[in-house]
């Protein structure tokens, strides 16, 4: 079994292992750029598994920025019935492509 961290970002958590792409909530930095990620809540070298409380102390993860991307439409219909109502919206969540380096 590979080495994995479980990681927070955006306000959820991702289970990681070196060399996954996954699309996280839009981060700030560059494309291109190397992001070190210190909410880690648990950590596993293959063999053991450390849990943190909420965090491990000490661990971190490097990320590689890919890309920055928008998510798919997502529509929100609202109806009330017999009074003529209804709306429409739309949103496309900003994303970040990131390709984890080391764990």
């Amino acid at each position: 079994m590979q080495a994995y961290a479980v990681i927070e970002t955006g306000a959820k958590q991702y289970r990681v292992q070196a060399g996954d792409t996954l699309k996280v909530e839009r981060l700030p930095e560059e494309k291109g750029a190397v992001v070190k990620i210190g909410k880690v809540l648990a950590v596993s070298d293959g063999t053991s598994i450390k849990i943190g409380k909420p965090y491990v102390e000490g661990a971190e993860v490097a990320l590689e920025i890919v890309d920055h991307v928008r998510g798919e439409k997502v529509i929100s219909f609202d109806k009330k019935r017999r009074k003529g109502y209804s709306r429409t919206v739309g949103h496309r969540q900003e994303l970040t492509v990131v390709k984890v380096q080391s764990v």
